[in-house]
């Protein structure tokens, strides 16, 4: 599929236009707070801390956010952070009579926008049930969403993941003229980029959250999404994550492991990892945290490999428990690995938290995980699928406790520099403001 411009790009401009004047017409000139819409897949997802950060981030830089989940969802724990944001989120049903309502709306105001944001997206979405499916549910609420954001003079809209989120962000500007821009991730990004060019392509500028996305998406949408497509890393308030007042005490050797329980972040090899190293007469404890389809798996592999009482599930954890994890944890493992179908990760931000909390971490070699963890100097690499090199990796952490303070030190300033919350989001705003045409 290759990227488009021209024409698409100056339709857009010319919707942006009218927005634009239509909105400093309603307040005698440009809104002197800038108000943005985030649009997400699910709120509020535990496992997507980098959605929250950034959100709270962003409103600690002056900008008014609204929530538009396509999806709530449900779950017995949520971050503290995220209940207040629920209770003024705005979840829709996939149908009701304001949605419908919200169809006619656009159907006598503007029909030939309405139908055309339709027609192209059930065209970029063919070939994939997934897409293709999922555009159909979501469209008759993000039309919705899309009148309530105009009435309530949102500026921008941001979409956190390449896919359903970027399709909403596509159909709103289509019907509004209301810039938007997204961040493209993992999954959303490495297994399935139908209709990605053409979200690129009239999107106001895109988020790879590491240059291994960027690369992907050049090569996918070719030249004229160079322009637009930049990279601002998901980030960690280092604030909150400080490295510990106290070192882990020296016996047992603790490792932690945090994420859905799911054959991509690798749990299996790191358990088999642990079984070397008992076998070799290590005293090392690992904690698994976090829920997930292989719960069951990994508990039987547990059981089998005779690591009851060393290897434990923890199941989910609040942010503020996960710190209180890494501060008794002598390294953070995420041993990360591609699926057949193509999954990977995009850079683990638990990978980020531990860096920041003074703990060493060892990760495998895969997508932009290398542009955080430099082998050697902010943590160790390992190539994935590979229990042997990573439980090697391991061993030399338990040996030279200098070491690991020298990863400790060099991660906590690599993510003070680089993956820093705060710094991030400031970078994002600054971009809201552009397109939106807000001044600071």
């Amino acid at each position: 599929m290759g990227g488009t411009g021209g024409k698409g790009d100056q339709r857009v401009a010319t919707h942006l236009d009218d927005h634009r004047s239509t909105s400093a017409e309603a307040r005698g000139g440009l809104p002197r707070r800038l108000k943005v819409a985030y649009v997400m897949s699910r709120f509020p997802k535990l496992s997507e801390t980098f959605v929250l950060g950034e959100i709270l981030a962003v409103e600690e830089h002056g900008v008014e956010v609204e929530l538009f989940p396509l999806l709530r969802e449900r779950a017995d724990v949520v971050h503290p952070e995220a209940v207040a944001l629920c209770e003024r989120a705005r979840f829709q049903p996939f149908l009701s009579l304001p949605i419908l309502g919200s169809q006619l709306h656009f159907l006598r105001r503007a029909p030939r926008r309405y139908v055309g944001a339709l027609w192209a997206l059930l065209r970029g979405t063919w070939g994939s049930a997934n897409y293709f499916v999922g555009a159909l549910g979501i469209f008759p609420k993000v039309v919705h969403d899309a009148r309530l954001m105009e009435a309530d003079g949102i500026a921008h809209v941001h979409c956190h993941f390449s896919n359903h989120p970027a399709a909403a962000g596509f159909v709103i500007n289509r019907l509004t003229g209301i810039p938007y821009s997204f961040t493209a991730h993992g999954f959303d990004l490495h297994v399935d980029r139908h209709m990605l060019c053409e979200k690129v392509a009239e999107a106001a500028f895109v988020v790879a959250v590491s240059e291994y996305n960027r690369k992907l998406i050049l090569e996918e949408c070719g030249e004229p999404s160079r322009a637009r497509t930049t990279v601002i890393h998901c980030g960690v308030d280092t604030g909150f994550f400080r490295p510990r007042e106290r070192a882990a005490a020296e016996r047992p050797f603790s490792i932690l492991c945090v994420g859905t329980l799911h054959e991509v972040k690798g749990q299996a090899y790191l358990v088999d990892a642990c079984r070397l190293l008992a076998q070799a007469g290590m005293d090392v404890t690992c904690t698994l945290v976090g829920e997930g389809p292989d719960r069951a798996a990994l508990i039987r592999q547990i059981a089998t490999t005779g690591l009851e009482g060393r290897v434990a599930v923890a199941g989910r954890r609040t942010r503020a428990e996960v710190a209180g994890l890494l501060s008794r944890a002598h390294v953070l493992v995420s041993p990360s690995v591609p699926t057949a179908e193509g999954k990977r990760e995009g850079i683990p931000v638990v990978l980020m938290e531990a860096m920041a909390s003074g703990v060493p971490v060892v990760a495998s070699g895969i997508s932009g995980i290398p542009e955080l963890v430099e082998d050697g100097r902010t943590g160790l690499l390992v190539p994935p699928r590979d229990p042997s090199a990573l439980a090697s990796a391991l061993r030399r952490l338990h040996d030279d406790a200098a070491f690991r303070e020298s990863l400790a030190r060099a991660g906590r300033e690599m993510v003070e520099r680089e993956f820093d919350v705060h710094k991030n989001a400031g970078e994002l705003v600054r971009r809201f403001r552009m397109h939106a045409g807000v001044p600071a």
